[in-house]
């Protein structure tokens, strides 16, 4: 594993252990996106994608919603962000989530080794409270309308 670049994965596994007795929750976990999640992003209601960023300053958290790539990008076939995803989900399936969310945490470190730096580990409990809090939103936002 390469330090914080697997911040997404233990997260994830937090998230499948802290809501495995809730209907309507499924956790994905993947070290990288591939197209393949795109079948299950068009057959999901709601959707919260975690990822590290290198983008940010260590152990920040930013959650915001996330867009569509726009149309004509081309697909690249290793690996996807979750704009590429969504997009490639509404071209193939003609479906996207409702209010799709994108939480990054900006990554410390991405050397080879199985330990998180410490900027990272100091963010998980807030990382943890919101999954949980957004994920608890989207269980209760009510089903989208099929008739728009």
């Amino acid at each position: 594993m390469r330090g914080d670049d697997g911040v997404g994965l233990w997260l994830a596994e937090w998230a499948e252990q802290r809501f495995a007795d809730q209907l309507g929750v499924r956790v994905i976990a993947d070290h990288q996106w591939t197209p393949e999640l795109a079948e299950d992003v068009a057959r999901a209601q709601s959707v919260l994608f975690i990822d590290c960023s290198l983008d940010t300053a260590p152990g920040s958290l930013h959650l915001k919603p996330v867009e569509p790539a726009a149309p004509g990008q081309g697909i690249n076939t290793h690996h996807q962000n979750a704009a590429e995803l969504l997009a490639l989900a509404n071209e193939l399936y003609h479906s996207l989530p409702s209010n799709p969310q994108l939480l990054t945490i900006g990554a410390g470190s991405i050397e080879f080794g199985e330990a998180f730096s410490a900027a990272v580990s100091a963010a998980l409990p807030e990382a943890c409270r919101l999954i949980e809090e957004t994920i608890l939103q989207m269980l209760s936002a009510p089903p989208p309308d099929p008739a728009n």
